[in-house]
């Protein structure tokens, strides 16, 4: 509130994805029904993990956590990207801008921490299998968990906390359909530069810093695999294939929009809508369709329903 005193702007317009009424309209239809399929796939595999006796693997504990992520990051901005498509006036408030980017950033940064960690679970499942249940077990798990949570927590308050001391004194306009660190810094009535090398450090090297590890984890992986059978090999590259396309889908936008300078580009918000929706959409399906053991937990639980 003391911040929305200190400043002339009380509110935001965002200026959305389109302009136009009918490709508004049909925009609107396909992020509802894919909205959708974000809730309804994730809770579908939460459920299904939690209900199964036999999805009771490190790996599967992760995914639980990832879905939910996917669930809850989705959320933050897909609610109203759906609703302002209808509207006139797209405006958000101060605080509500302030709390979307936190959110969108803790959610996001947790997200990829987790995706680290998994990445991590199966270098040591393939690398060290004899020793898998010792180093992997629960409290462990439980730890590389909560640790994901209070990174992305750490850097979503470093955030939101760089974003709401700058002095916003008009236009008021974002051109994107949610509030974020570069739109944002863009209408900042004062030098940015310092404030956007410190986003660069801290977005665009925890994005690049955890690709690097991943990338590392996977070289291991690649490199254990030679002592395993076909069978085993092709079982195992199957796992690891999913994860590397989710890896691949979601990281390859974030290192896009945040390791460079407060810049924006009119491709940000078709970039931004990959990660934000689309990946949130394609993680169920990653990880249902290419895995037989989650399949077949899924038809188990559907058919005891029935």
């Amino acid at each position: 509130v003391s911040m929305e005193n200190k400043n002339n702007v009380t509110e935001f317009i965002l200026l959305g994805l389109t302009q136009d009424k009918t490709t508004a309209k049909v925009c609107f239809l396909l992020f509802l029904v894919l909205y959708a399929i974000i809730i309804f796939g994730n809770l579908l595999i939460i459920i299904t993990i939690k209900t199964s006796e036999r999805l009771d693997s490190p790996m599967y504990f992760f995914l639980s956590y990832l879905s939910f992520l996917d669930i809850s990051y989705s959320t933050v901005t897909a609610p109203k990207l759906i609703y302002d498509l209808l509207v006139g006036k797209k405006t958000i408030p101060f605080v509500g801008c302030i709390a979307q980017l936190f959110m969108g950033h803790f959610f996001g940064c947790t997200e990829i921490f987790l995706l680290t960690v998994m990445a991590y679970d199966r270098c040591v499942a393939i690398h060290k299998p004899l020793h898998y249940t010792n180093v992997m077990n629960k409290h462990v798990c439980g730890c590389l968990v909560t640790a994901s949570w209070v990174g992305g927590f750490v850097h979503s308050l470093v955030q939101a906390l760089l974003t709401i001391q700058l002095p916003f004194c008009g236009p008021n306009e974002i051109d994107h359909y949610f509030c974020d660190v570069h739109p944002l810094l863009k209408l900042a009535c004062t030098n940015t530069y310092v404030i956007s090398v410190l986003v660069v450090t801290n977005s665009g090297l925890i994005s690049l810093t955890c690709f690097v590890v991943l990338a590392v984890s996977y070289v291991i992986i690649m490199v254990s695999l030679r002592i395993y059978s076909s069978k085993g090999r092709l079982r195992a590259l199957s796992t690891c294939s999913s994860h590397v396309t989710v890896v691949i889908l979601f990281f390859g936008p974030c290192i896009f929009i945040y390791m460079r300078p407060s810049t924006t580009f009119s491709a940000d918000k078709m970039i931004s809508v990959f990660y934000t929706i689309i990946t949130p959409v394609l993680n169920p399906l990653i990880y249902t369709l290419r895995n037989e053991e989650v399949k077949n937990a899924i038809k188990k639980l559907w058919s005891r329903k029935v």
